[in-house]
């Protein structure tokens, strides 16, 4: 059994058991979160896809750990116009485990 949820503008694949990094939640570790964006459930051999979601299924998740990715550097540069800025970014993220797959 797979769902697909959208979570911060993306789409995830899931099973039960699955560990993912998700865009960062409000949720504190430790704490279950339903996801309610399903846009697909496979159960067996039955496929169930939403218009654009599905009613009444949902995704819970456990909340396993918040960070940091990788430091990202922008650099603006503009030739022989003294021109240079330098701009450091880490986006947030959340660790989730996939607890249960209702549909």
């Amino acid at each position: 059994m797979y769902a697909i949820v959208e979570t911060g503008g993306k789409q995830h694949l899931v099973r039960e058991g699955d560990t993912l990094q998700v865009e960062l939640l409000a949720a504190e570790v430790g704490q279950v979160v339903a996801l309610d964006r399903v846009l697909a459930v496979e159960n067996g051999d039955r496929l169930e896809v939403g218009r654009p979601f599905l009613d009444g299924a949902s995704v819970t998740v456990k909340v396993v750990r918040h960070g940091r990715g990788p430091k990202i550097i922008v650099f603006k540069y503009k030739a022989k116009k003294n021109y240079h800025r330098k701009k450091g970014h880490r986006q947030p993220f959340t660790t989730v485990r996939v607890e249960k797959i209702e549909a």
